[in-house]
């Protein structure tokens, strides 16, 4: 496959509260795009101001794919992530239009740009409550488990992440084979422009912070409440995500709203710490610009030099 029958689609990359949703709005329309969402925390249902979702006006204007596709006690993994977000890709090019991937899940992104091949091996209730108990008790056992069963994945598997060690220990029981050994990647069908937006830190951080004030404001401790009315539970990896096991204290009369914000914003300051070990500012492929009220023409100009010189 030549170059010029790849498919071309741009990537908006970088950390939370920097603007990428905003970009891909101010880009989106004038290019014919559509996105596909590459943030874990959007596809679940019912879950809009704490994951800052696009609103129902702004999908109206720039549609977006694998928002609202799963309940929260549901689980979109990887594998499901990279089957859906390739049949969205082809639909969009299917309709004459450009796929714009917008988000921040940087492990998503990647095994989609880097054409990762990840086989969906179904959740084993049975075996996956056996193994959270072993974490639960003996966490360091449960990592020698991995270790012993597949180094290789022990690599690059944070052993603090006890939901990736069991999900890796799963797949390995499961079909007799090391987790890492499944990750192969096959070149990706697609001609790929990746735009990186980035920000000083302290600056993105009170970006972030007033992004929390105004989620609060707007009405993220009745959308978390109404979750749990509807018996969605704290276990859920969906409800231990950010922005929302931050209130378990909270509806357990134990810590004030005050202290939920104050959390909640040390929390996202982590978060977006870990999310630039996935968006390197080094890599060349990315080309990044400083958040910014003229980053919108800046990045225009850029991916029409870039188109262009393609031709």
């Amino acid at each position: 496959m030549g170059r010029a029958d790849l498919i071309p689609l741009v990537a908006i990359i970088g950390p939370t509260a920097v603007g990428k949703t905003r970009l891909a709005l101010a880009l989106g329309p004038q290019m014919n795009a559509r996105v596909v969402s590459v943030d874990s925390r959007q596809f679940y249902r019912g879950m809009d101001i704490g994951t800052a979702k696009p609103t129902p006006e702004e999908r109206a204007q720039l549609p977006h794919h694998l928002i609202d596709i799963a309940d929260p006690d549901e689980t979109v993994g990887l594998a499901q992530f990279l089957r859906l977000a390739r049949v969205a890709i082809e639909d969009i090019v299917a309709r004459g239009k450009l796929p714009f991937l917008v988000g921040g899940t940087g492990q998503y992104m990647r095994a989609l740009l880097q054409g990762w091949q990840v086989p969906e091996v179904s959740p084993d209730p049975g075996l996956r409550a056996d193994l959270e108990q072993r974490a639960a008790s003996d966490p360091a056992a449960l990592w020698a488990r991995l270790m012993a069963l597949d180094p290789e994945a022990a690599d690059f598997i944070d052993r603090r992440n006890l939901r990736r060690v069991i999900r890796a220990l799963e797949v390995c029981l499961k079909t007799g084979r090391p987790f890492s050994e499944q990750r192969r990647r096959v070149p990706p069908p697609y001609r790929m422009l990746q735009l990186g937006l980035t920000s000083e830190r302290e600056s993105l951080y009170a970006r972030a912070d007033a992004r929390v004030e105004a989620m609060l404001a707007t009405g993220l401790p009745d959308e978390v409440e109404c979750l749990r009315a509807s018996g969605y539970g704290w276990e859920l990896p969906a409800m231990s995500g950010l922005g929302y096991i931050q209130f378990r204290p909270y509806f357990a009369g134990q810590a004030a709203l005050d202290e939920v914000a104050t959390r909640i914003k040390l929390d996202t300051h982590d978060f977006i710490r870990r999310q630039y070990t996935w968006f390197r500012l080094t890599d060349p492929q990315i080309h990044w610009l400083e958040a910014g009220e003229n980053v919108a023409q800046e990045a225009q100009d850029w991916l029409r030099t870039e188109t262009e010189a393609e031709r």
